[in-house]
Parts: structure tokens; C-alpha cells; sequence
């Protein structure tokens, strides 16, 4: 077997490096960050539906699927804790955040919906999947803050905009040309799990589910 790519992407980044970005590589990101999450998507979606200007550039930037934990110390923020959250949950906010303010670089936790894959492809971005539980170990390569936005949301759902340097290792989830690493890998088991089932003879319709069961009395 070959060696598998390793490259560092900065931002803003050019369309030329996203396209030599093929999916099931490694990759690092150095440069600015904004992350958000729920909240932080309803607002934001919110400002551009009025026509109003968002306080942070997007456009070939990345976005990350974090809530950040920072203290103050001398006067500025530190990140001590920087854990990735799931990003299926935000597939149509992200589609469109894509897809209105060209946002390239997508970071986040397992699968993302179909939705932001095709967005992704359209507007030449990719999808990188991060670790979940590692909060700590990314927020060591968080340098700096560059800002924080709508605090009001709550700590974790503000719109912090980061400075790091390696953040990694990231894998290329969906690259530029709308392959899905996460999409392949699941019509793969299906397919086994299909095979395997119609050679043990087992029922694809009935319930296996041994838990949670259905109580019969009050509580």
C-alpha cells in the first residue's frame, strides 16, 4: 500500500487546493475559523434573510461544528476545550450558508446530510470530519481568538472566530467533486447487510431490538 496524502489547507482558500483534495484524505487547516452551531445558524441565516451584513466574513472561509469553552486570563480569551458537535443536525442551515455566503470549508462530527453534500459540490467546497471527544486536544491547536459573537447564545453557541495552526488530523469527508466518504461507506454495509441476511435467512422487516422494550405499567 502507498503512503496516504497528508496536506495543510489555509484559509481563505483558493479553489485550486480544494481541488486537489480527493475524499478519504488527510488534511490539516491553518488560518481563521468561524465556528457555529444551532443557534448560531438561525441568527445568522436570520441577518442574511434581512439583507444585513453577518459581523464575520464567510466567503472562503471554514466553518466549524464546535462550541468552544474559553476562559479569561490576563485580559483574553483562551480556549480550553474546542469539542466537535454533530453535523447532520445542521444540514440544511449549512446548505444554504454555502451556498449564499460561499463558506468552502466545512468542519464537523460523522455524516452530513445530502443537502450540504450537493451544496458542497456546487460551490466547490468540502466536508471535513473531525474526532468526536477530542475537545481538549484541538483546543491545543487553537492559537488565538480573533473575535466572539452573539455571547447572548450562550458560551458554547457564540460565533467565535479562531486562529489555529494544524488543526487536525481532519478527513475529507466530501470533497470538491461531491464524493461522500460517509455515503459510500453506508450503501457498502447496507449491501452486505442485505447479503448477509437473505444467506441466514433472517427477516429484514422484523423489529431485533431487544431495547428499549415497551413498558406495560405507569410511572
Amino acid at each position: 500500500m502507498g503512503e496516504e496524502a497528508v496536506s495543510t489547507i489555509y484559509t481563505p482558500v483558493s479553489a485550486e487546493s480544494l481541488k486537489k483534495l480527493k475524499a478519504g484524505e488527510t488534511v490539516y487547516l491553518t488560518g481563521i475559523v468561524h465556528t457555529i452551531r444551532d443557534a448560531g445558524y438561525e441568527r445568522l441565516l436570520a441577518i442574511i434573510s434581512r439583507g444585513e451584513v453577518p459581523p464575520v466574513e464567510f466567503r472562503d472561509m471554514a466553518v466549524w461544528h464546535c462550541g468552544p469553552i474559553a476562559k479569561r486570563t490576563d485580559g483574553r480569551w483562551v480556549v480550553v476545550a474546542a469539542g466537535p458537535t454533530t453535523s447532520s443536525r445542521f444540514t440544511s442551515a449549512v446548505a444554504e450558508v454555502i451556498r449564499r455566503l460561499k463558506v468552502k470549508i466545512v468542519i464537523g462530527k460523522g455524516p452530513i446530510g445530502g443537502e450540504a453534500v450537493e451544496a458542497l459540490a456546487s460551490e466547490g467546497g468540502v466536508y471535513l470530519a473531525s474526532t468526536g471527544g477530542a475537545g481538549a486536544y484541538y483546543a491545543g491547536q487553537v492559537k488565538g481568538v480573533e473575535s466572539v459573537h452573539w455571547m447572548d447564545l450562550g458560551m458554547p453557541a457564540a460565533l467565535w472566530t479562531l486562529r489555529v495552526e494544524g488543526l487536525g488530523p481532519l478527513v475529507v469527508a466530501v470533497d470538491s467533486k461531491g464524493k461522500d466518504l460517509f455515503g459510500d461507506r453506508g450503501y457498502m454495509v447496507e449491501k452486505e447487510m442485505r447479503r448477509l441476511f437473505r444467506e441466514l435467512g433472517i427477516d429484514p422487516s422484523h423489529n431485533y431490538v431487544w431495547w428499549p422494550r415497551r413498558r406495560s405499567y405507569q410511572i
